[in-house]
């Protein structure tokens, strides 16, 4: 796989890149996405191990959205006023991210307490949203408005793909004589604790291909840009400059908050109790203490392998299905599908009733992760994409902070203290959300007024 070379900017619209070079600059995001699965299969169960309350999880889960909504506006404003000819814009923060991700992946498993693994939560989702953020923008930048539906839809596969490599570890750490069962005396599994370990190298190995193949295109006007950055005014006028991007928000933008508000209310309900219902209804185990528990949470990680392969599977064919009906109608109808996976976990306790559900579910994710950022990347200004891509990251954090103060009062008595009754919620908000798609009205800016100009060429 040939890597690229900076081209100097001309009046030409940017060239059509090959899958090779659009897999490569989206490569990283495969480690950012294991080190997500990793958190969202196992953060649950490890709180539960270290003797968290149940109604007391959804609380313990705020350091991804509290950090995600500090740390990506921020990030994306300060990577759209980077450059440097050797490591470019978005790339400084590919690393940074990646090494404290790696770092706190290593220490998670090593937890003697609960405050220290939701300190060391907090600073895992640092890191992954420091490196989350510029990838998204980093479409933007290198693509034009033709290929960002498989720009994003080869990071709607590598999400998935890596979340299913997360997922599967405890399928494969035996294979290599690692035990299933708990040691040490926080009594996390020794799986757990390698399937983390497996994870700080991949986030660091993935973020390095990706730097080492792609190269950024350089700002348009360089004097411009260099006069802007000395003008800035440092980390005040970026404060300022994301309040500007806020009330000069563009109407398509303001239309996906309702649709991104009732699933990301809705999604979090997921990663929270998904494998305790397992454990709870599929084998009567509703607590770490009980016979089957850990049984319940293979099988959690095998459901989330079965949604993530729903996810990547669906990912390239997305494009085309956009391309017949419509991103708007895309997106509702592969959300329509997530929210009747959810419901259909009723049917039945066995574990089958929740792998198919899940697997749905997956199809929708796929949607969740390529869709709304077509539709977003199509509607902003150019020189505003990294500051526009951390604030929509607020319509997906806002949401779930939301959640994650409201569901702890709301468990008891409208959820019955029951874990499924949780995904049955987080189907309904599903459903709602695809409703809300219908608000959404598409606006596309022209290639030419929305996109940074480039010649031809690898």
């Amino acid at each position: 796989m040939q890597t690229e070379k900076i081209q100097k900017p001309t009046t030409l619209p940017k060239p059509q890149l090959s899958f090779w070079q659009i897999w490569n600059m989206s490569f990283g995001f495969l480690g950012i996405q294991y080190g997500f699965g990793l958190q969202q299969a196992n953060m649950s169960p490890i709180f539960r191990y270290l003797h968290a309350d149940e109604s007391a999880i959804p609380a313990l889960w705020l350091a991804g959205p509290m950090t995600g909504l500090l740390v990506q506006p921020i990030i994306g404003a300060m990577s759209d006023r980077t450059w440097s000819e050797r490591w470019g814009r978005r790339k400084p923060f590919f690393l940074i991210g990646a090494l404290i991700t790696s770092i706190a992946l290593v220490l998670m498993p090593n937890s003697t307490s609960l405050w220290m693994a939701a300190s060391l939560m907090w600073m895992l989702d640092a890191g992954l949203n420091v490196s989350m953020e510029p990838f998204r923008a980093f479409i933007g930048d290198k693509l034009n408005d033709k290929q960002r539906d498989l720009g994003f839809a080869v990071q709607s596969f590598f999400v998935g793909f890596g979340q299913t490599l997360a997922n599967l570890m405890p399928r494969i750490l035996p294979l290599f004589g690692i035990t299933m069962v708990a040691a040490g005396a926080n009594g996390i599994p020794d799986f757990v604790k390698y399937a983390f370990y497996v994870g700080a190298v991949a986030v660091l190995g993935a973020v390095l291909w990706t730097v080492y193949t792609t190269k950024e295109y350089p700002p348009e006007d360089m004097v411009a840009f260099e006069r802007e950055k000395r003008e800035s005014g440092g980390l005040l006028r970026i404060f300022t400059e994301v309040g500007v991007a806020l009330r000069e928000m563009p109407t398509t933008m303001r239309q996906l908050w309702w649709v991104k508000f009732f699933t990301w209310y809705g999604l979090p309900l997921m990663w929270q109790y998904l494998s305790l219902a397992i454990a709870r209804h599929a084998f009567n185990a509703p607590s770490p203490e009980s016979p089957g528990f850990e049984k319940g949470i293979e099988v959690g990680n095998d459901c989330f392998a079965l949604f993530n392969v729903g996810c990547f599977g669906i990912s390239f064919f997305l494009p085309a299905i956009a391309a017949r009906i419509g991103r708007r109608a895309t997106h509702a109808t592969f959300l329509t599908i997530g929210g009747l996976g959810f419901l259909s976990m009723l049917i039945s306790s066995d574990k089958s009733a929740f792998l198919i559900g899940m697997t749905m579910v997956g199809l929708a994710w796929g949607s969740i992760l390529s869709m709304p950022y077509v539709l977003l990347s199509s509607s902003v200004p150019k020189e505003r994409m990294g500051v526009y891509m951390g604030i929509f990251n607020g319509f997906i954090v806002v949401p779930q902070i939301i959640n994650m103060i409201t569901i702890p009062f709301l468990y008891k008595n409208l959820l019955g203290s029951d874990p499924l009754n949780a995904l049955i919620l987080c189907g309904i908000c599903l459903i709602l959300a695809a409703v809300a798609c219908f608000l959404v009205k598409e606006n596309k800016l022209s290639e030419e007024a929305a996109l940074p100009i480039h010649p031809g060429g690898n």
